[in-house]
């Protein structure tokens, strides 16, 4: 079973040995938001639904809990909590990686030229999306929190560390390497907390947990938490959302790249033992580490703010659709978006133009313009926003050799004429899997791991099916055509965004 901890929801899906869905539940929790900018997370909510969809999704899969291998996590990643470690209650609202309130300090550690250290020790940016400044701002600002930490009274962590604390009834403070390496505090060459930044942002290393491979025993659940079993349910797998969905895509070797559409777009490529400093605009990230024993993987990622939502903005801010599943029909109604190009900056744009004040613009108007061309306009901005993505990588990647293709995955994957797109501009095929739950597959698969279901992750890839392959159809001077367009519209919003 994966325990797949979201930002808006917590779900549990039971899987067989063969990565096929067996049961799953889903229960959406409350989003806070205390100030413009701000955005928690009630951490007692995030467990009450994690523990309500694992029991519900095995009385779905008429399993008991000694039916179960294995259990994986997986999670929404840089969110951060700290919680008492003698009564487990946390001493504030969990600060999601999607909350801004700390881009003053990282402004200011930028100031004081800080980035290139960070940079190099973590593979990311000065940014509060990240767990680090999250972490100093509790210290900081809730009362008593500092003292306690330095007295060793309080943990901290981010979803993973959280849930597998209270499933182990507070016997195990620990995290795994993908999601340690999303706080700026982790040194991703060693492996290790970094003491040097834990100076940098005046954390107490009292209140870290133990990093461990994302294969690993990281615990027992506390007996009858998910029904009565006849042997203990070990927890022995986790990684962060985006690295579980690298791996259930069985992107395995250096140079495999997934892309997950939903909200946002995250693309991943494997870049194996080596973990590169991109030039581009993208971060580095420790992939899932699959044994102590094994060698440190690593992974280029990039983020799109804007992909799926700009459909939900098609049918709620412009009514051009009453579902969301009926943007496809319209954007096919036409050949083309006859030369108009929407840039959904709507939270600024990501990946690798990093303009967190920039914002939307709908280019290239005309009165013989139709609703139907602004449908496929915005459906396209997301193939073209993932194809920017992956020439970065690629750029910044350039020793690994010719993609074979993009394996995708996430809700919007579903779209037939999106994914014809992303061929289109990439001229490279793109592998829908049968299974798009990829997330939590992965995550059923690290555990799978643990257990010996799986004697490796090459198993799987060879068990997996994929469900449909999108070959490019568009020639490469039009997809060149429509490229340059895009980078025209984005140099419209800010002349420095452009990158060719």
């Amino acid at each position: 079973m994966a325990l797949d901890q979201g930002t808006t929801s917590s779900r549990a899906i039971v899987f067989d040995d063969s990565g096929r869905i067996v049961a799953l539940a889903q229960q959406e929790f409350a989003q806070h938001y205390p100030q413009p900018g701000w955005v928690e997370h009630d951490p007692m909510e995030i467990w009450r639904t994690q523990l309500g969809t694992a029991r519900q999704a095995l009385e779905r899969a008429q399993l008991a809990c000694g039916d179960l291998a294995a259990l994986g996590i997986t999670n929404q990643r840089e969110t951060t909590l700290v919680w008492s470690r003698r009564t487990g209650e946390p001493v504030h609202h969990a600060i999601v990686w999607q909350d801004r309130r700390t881009e003053p300090l990282c402004q200011q550690l930028r100031e004081q030229g800080h980035e290139a250290l960070v940079r190099e020790r973590t593979g990311l940016r000065l940014d509060p999306y990240f767990s680090a400044t999250k972490l100093r701002w509790m210290l900081d600002h809730v009362p008593g929190v500092r003292a306690r930490a330095e007295a060793g009274e309080l943990a901290f962590g981010t979803v993973d560390s959280w849930l597998i604390w209270q499933l182990t009834g507070g016997q195990r403070h620990v995290t795994d390497i993908s999601n340690a390496s999303r706080t700026l505090l982790l040194n991703i060459h060693t492996g290790q907390w970094d003491d040097e930044l834990l100076e940098l942002f005046d954390i107490p290393r009292k209140v870290l947990p133990e990093v461990l491979p994302s294969v690993a025993d990281f615990g027992v659940v506390q007996g009858g938490l998910l029904g009565q079993g006849d042997r203990p349910l070990r927890i022995g797998g986790v990684a962060g959302d985006q690295q579980a969905a690298l791996l259930g895509q069985t992107c395995l070797q250096s140079g495999d790249v997934k892309n997950t559409y939903g909200t946002g777009c995250f693309m991943l490529m494997h870049t194996g033992s080596d973990a590169p400093t991109s030039r581009n605009g993208l971060i580095t990230t420790c992939a899932a580490r699959l044994s102590a024993g094994s060698a440190p993987a690593y992974a280029l990622e990039g983020s799109v703010f804007i992909g799926g939502a700009v459909v939900q903005w098609l049918r709620d801010g412009l009514k051009l659709i009453e579902r969301s599943s009926d943007v496809e029909a319209l954007a096919a109604s036409v050949d083309d978006t006859d030369g108009v190009v929407v840039v959904p900056a709507f939270a600024g744009l990501g990946a690798p133009y990093w303009l967190p004040h920039a914002r939307g613009s709908i280019q290239g108007l005309t009165r013989g313009t139709q609703a139907a061309h602004i449908a496929r306009a915005a459906l396209e901005s997301i193939a073209l926003q993932s194809a920017v993505l992956l020439q970065a990588m690629q750029a910044d990647a350039r020793d690994l050799g010719g993609l074979a293709g993009l394996r995708v995955d996430g809700g919007a994957s579903a779209n037939n004429l999106l994914m014809q797109m992303q061929a289109d501009l990439l001229g490279l095929p793109v592998l829908r899997p049968a299974t798009i739950e990829t997330t939590a597959l992965g995550a059923a698969v690290l555990a799978g791991l643990h257990a010996g279901v799986f004697g490796s992750a090459q198993d799987l890839r060879d068990r997996l099916s994929i469900e449909r392959i999108f070959e490019p159809q568009m020639s490469r001077d039009q997809a060149q055509a429509k490229l340059a367009a895009w980078d025209a519209a984005v140099s419209a919003l800010s002349p420095r965004a452009a990158v060719g």
